[in-house]
């Protein structure tokens, strides 16, 4: 069974925003408003996903953000997310093994589900996809279905064939599925467009044809998705088509069902801890640590208390475990009394034996440079514990990032060499008034934030080119000087443009820097 879930990229969106189909958030219905996701490119925002408003008006992937707001100005823009769109896809794959043994990945908006021998169990194909789509629906999600002998005619009859199509097995499929656009083959778009201008624009075309003249136009072609015999084959179940499933691995989890509710701090401090060592002990077995641990309390009035922990680096270490939750129920409103309490690790990675006890030593003598992270992000939050790493770009304000104290930097392919930067960089680059020789001379004088400097010294240019891949072809270069007032300060500016270079009106000059 092939799942297509037409509109997942806007479907996940209003599901995040909160956004029901019966609701009126976005006017009198979820379609009411012309809606689009968009995505940053080399060439500017384009469109990602659009809603049927934005496409009634004619906004549609990958049409320009610019051209899109010209056809329909009232149109609603939001960044889109695909990897969390792959992991939304990730967990319904999971969730959609209610209909067979295993599922696979149809990136970036479909499934396919292994229906062998199972459709009885719903009364039939159709109750099948009856029910598959009525439980789509349920979860706000658009989609298609279809059944077929193989995963490739089962895609095709699922995006390009009738609504909950299925094919028979007795059917012969180069009759059934003839009349179907050569798009359903699975093929690059490039692909597509040649066969279409040879006339061949149904897969009964195809067919027709002598192998040989196929085999002859496309022997060059390696890849399945530009060689349309092999989609062939595999759509008619002559060459085998390997899938890999989607296998969900079940996260380490202990709890405590409690004879009576508990309402006192001491008690439930107990409770963690036997927690942390049952934790500690089936994290062992596994040879796992983990980096995010999740308690969940059950109140008696059905209220359910979550407290999460992300440590800088995996650890099975009862005691500091509950060091660290000390800290997050202090805030606790047991009500009437705690009856279930349940410890989670959704997130383990790698840990041996032997290095678990080292870190267990160093942590008892409060040398562990992650304990310590621990401790910090559990008091200031994860978002205050941070470190700068490098980052491939010339650019100031790019050339560096955050990220976790202990996570691993990122390795640069070739190491960038700058000329000599200030220690201190400002947030934003702040707008100065400067007298300079032009039309790229040094400057001689600069006003800012209300005081004249006189310059006694400049050294510069350090010209910096924009991103060609990232910015917008009317984005202007930057000349970097290194000046020294009369005060002995030296400051770090920059002339944003060059007069005629037919990218703006007269340059801009900001400051940037201030050197120690």
């Amino acid at each position: 069974m092939a799942i297509w879930c037409t509109e997942l990229a806007i479907d996940r969106w209003r599901q995040v925003e909160g956004l029901s189909r019966g609701e009126g958030a976005l006017g009198d219905g979820p379609d009411a408003v012309p809606l689009a996701l968009i995505e940053d490119t080399a060439h500017g925002p384009r469109i990602a996903a659009a809603n049927r408003a934005a496409r009634a008006a004619g906004t549609a992937p990958p049409m320009r953000l610019a051209d899109a707001r010209t056809l329909c100005p009232t149109l609603v823009v939001h960044p889109a997310d695909p990897a969390g769109d792959l992991a939304f896809l990730e967990s319904l794959a999971l969730w959609a093994q209610r209909w067979g043994p295993w599922s696979a990945l149809d990136p970036p908006d479909g499934l396919l589900v292994d229906v062998t021998g199972v459709a009885h169990l719903f009364g039939g194909e159709r109750a099948l996809i009856a029910d598959a789509l009525d439980l789509l629906a349920r979860r706000g999600l658009s989609a298609r279905a279809a059944l077929a002998p193989t995963a490739g005619s089962a895609w095709a009859l699922a995006r390009h064939g009738p609504a909950a199509a299925i094919q028979p097995p007795e059917a012969d499929p180069r009759s059934f599925l003839a009349g179907l656009p050569v798009a359903a083959l699975r093929l690059d778009p490039d692909v597509i467009l040649l066969l279409r201008r040879l006339g061949l624009k149904r897969l009964g075309d195809l067919d027709g044809l002598a192998r040989e003249n196929l085999a002859r136009r496309f022997r060059n072609t390696r890849s399945a998705a530009a060689n349309p015999l092999l989609r062939l084959d595999q759509l008619f179940g002559l060459r085998p088509e390997p899938l890999l499933p989607v296998i969900g691995v079940p996260a380490p989890l202990v709890q405590r069902r409690l004879m009576e509710p508990i309402r006192h701090r001491p008690l439930l401090d107990q409770v963690v801890a036997d927690l942390a060592q049952d934790m500690a002990r089936l994290l062992e077995g596994l040879g796992q640590g983990a980096r995010r641990l999740e308690l969940g309390l059950w109140k008696v009035d059905g209220e359910v208390l979550l407290r999460r922990l992300e440590m800088a680096a995996a650890t099975r270490d009862p005691a500091h475990v509950c060091r660290l939750f000390a800290t997050r129920l202090d805030d606790l409103d047991a009500g009437f009394g705690i009856e279930l309490v349940r410890l989670r690790a959704s997130w383990t990675e790698p840990l041996l034996l032997a290095q678990a006890d080292l870190d267990a030593a160093a942590e008892r003598h409060g040398t562990s440079l992650a304990a310590c992270m621990d401790r910090l992000t559990v008091r200031l939050g994860a978002q205050a514990v941070r470190r700068p790493v490098p980052h491939a770009s010339h650019l100031p304000e790019r050339a560096q990032r955050w990220q976790p104290p202990l996570a691993d930097p990122p390795s640069l392919q070739e190491e960038l060499h700058f000329h000599h930067r200030p220690l201190k960089i400002l947030d934003n680059p702040e707008a100065v008034a400067v007298i300079y020789e032009t039309p790229d001379g040094l400057p001689r004088r600069f006003r800012w934030r209300g005081e004249v400097h006189e310059i006694a010294r400049a050294e510069g240019p350090e010209r910096i080119a924009p991103e060609w891949w990232r910015e917008r072809s009317t984005v202007r270069l930057r000349d970097y000087y290194r000046i020294e007032d009369q005060s002995g300060r030296r400051y770090w500016l920059y002339r944003h443009g060059m007069i005629g270079d037919g990218r703006g009106g007269a340059p801009e000059w900001f400051i940037q820097g201030l050197f120690a």
